[in-house]
């Protein structure tokens, strides 16, 4: 879910304050957080490396205040260098402090519509440790080589100083790119971005190609719609990836750390994501593996809509592990295919941190600082728990914008495609809505089995935003 920001409506307001509370999501910092926040960000602790002269920019969506990266990209030789500055947050936040311990019982950020819940205070998240153009910042700069092929050939990791040059937006970025008028340091990150994307498909990486639901406020009104990631987007989150993947073989090789992980798909879940594929008419030859299956669909037809929200089931249990001495039995993010580890977000996410001060302490060849191991052990179970909110919060967020808008409009008749049946209930599934962009239940009025994969007609026989609930009708 994309969140834009925008104005008031009092029944999301009211639904949102009761989401709130069942969730019981963090509220105002504490006086004594702001303070501790206040006083570090006005003396962030500066390293005594310069890399100022790095010509770095950011790219995020335009609204953004909170950015954890920046990113530069350049010839060297017949292959690249990567350069990728994180938001340093372990300059202003200091491990048992105030701001520390709030950070650990929100776990990461929240967003919601023309809201968020942050991580850290916005004094640190949004000006002392962002990096913004204004000034020079702390920064934990990666420096990763690729080949000619976008293989990783090196890496080095160490904190220095860095000046962002400019607060770009994907849009942007992508105008400039379409239009030939793009800095050639972006035109890199698309020949780069086109060659990562070339070895993850070497990998049998899997990325579901499903479009976002982007809640926007367009002429006082709160809207939904679909929306298909830019290219440009896509290129950007494979230096994440990239750099990810290149710390998780820093930590497993120095034998501490943090990783993300998702375990390889059961192949009782690829079978039975193969009978829904003849279902539904849709060709899977038996020596193609599911990542080119999933590769190939298009999520604008109902039968391979169908068939991509029932390969969400092989991505299943995913979690953290962290380790100190012996490496994790499984290690391996499946969906990547490789093992990886989050380091890009630390201003939105706790782990990033921790993992970031474990893979910057073996560059340098010292031991991992002391307060960071002590905290390893318990980092798992407090991501799994802010995932869990988290992930409660978009549905919840998004079951509430539906119901308020469809609230007037029940009887309606609606184009939809059938996405998911329930097997002990086949009369009982999900619909998907184009127009406004909604996802909810919808039941046969018959008693029969719903269509699966098949573009119907629906009824509109509930919208209830006090129970945040939706539910169509199959005439």
């Amino acid at each position: 879910m994309r969140v834009r920001r925008g104005g008031d409506d009092a029944a999301l307001a009211e639904g949102l304050a009761r989401l709130h509370e069942e969730l019981g999501t963090p509220g105002e910092f504490a006086a004594e957080v702001l303070a501790e926040a206040e006083e570090s960000a006005a003396a962030p602790t500066l390293p005594p490396l310069d890399r100022t002269d790095l010509p770095l920019v950011t790219i995020d969506p335009e609204s953004a205040r909170d950015l954890d990266q920046a990113l530069h990209l350049e010839r060297r030789g017949s292959g690249y260098r990567v350069h990728y500055a994180i938001a340093d947050v372990a300059s202003s936040v200091h491990p048992g402090g105030a701001v520390d311990q709030e950070a650990h019982r929100r776990g990461e950020t929240l967003y919601g519509p023309g809201s968020k819940v942050p991580l850290h205070p916005p004094r640190i998240s949004e000006e002392a440790c962002s990096l913004l153009p204004d000034g020079p910042r702390a920064a934990l700069l990666w420096s990763i080589d690729l080949d000619e092929a976008g293989e990783q050939t090196a890496v080095r990791l160490e904190r220095a100083v860095v000046r962002s040059r400019a607060k770009l937006s994907y849009d942007g970025v992508q105008a400039a790119l379409d239009a030939g008028t793009a800095d050639p340091a972006l035109e890199l990150l698309r020949e780069v971005g086109e060659l990562r994307l070339a070895r993850e498909r070497d990998r049998g990486g899997v990325n579901l190609p499903l479009p976002d639901q982007e809640v926007t406020r367009v002429d006082g009104r709160w809207e939904l719609g679909y929306r298909e990631p830019l290219p440009v987007e896509g290129w950007n989150a494979q230096i994440s990836l990239l750099t990810g993947m290149a710390a998780a073989a820093l930590m497993l090789d120095g034998g501490v750390g943090v990783l993300r992980t998702v375990p390889p798909a059961d192949p009782r879940d690829v079978e039975r994501l193969r009978r829904v594929a003849g279902a539904l008419g849709v060709h899977w030859p038996v020596e193609e593996p599911y990542a080119e299956l999933i590769r190939r669909l298009d999520a604008t037809r109902a039968d391979h809509a169908a068939l991509l929200n029932e390969a969400t089931s092989l991505l299943r249990g995913s979690g953290y592990v962290a380790f100190d001495g012996p490496l994790p039995e499984q290690p391996l993010h499946s969906a990547i295919a490789a093992p990886y580890s989050h380091v890009t977000a630390p201003l939105r996410r706790l782990v990033d941190r921790y993992a970031l001060e474990c893979c910057v302490a073996l560059c340098e060849g010292r031991p991992v600082p002391e307060w960071v191991r002590e905290r390893l052990p318990g980092l798992p179970a407090t991501m799994q728990e802010s995932g869990r909110r988290a992930n409660a919060y978009e549905r919840g967020v998004l079951d509430l914008v539906e119901a308020v808008l469809l609230r007037d409009q029940v009887g309606r008749r609606f184009r939809g495609s059938v996405v998911d049946v329930e097997e002990k209930k086949p009369d009982r599934g999900r619909v998907v809505v184009a127009a406004p962009a909604v996802e909810a239940r919808v039941r046969s009025a018959s008693g029969e089995p719903l269509p699966l994969g098949t573009e119907v007609e629906v009824v509109l026989v509930s919208a209830d935003p006090d129970d945040r609930r939706v539910e169509f009708e199959l005439p």
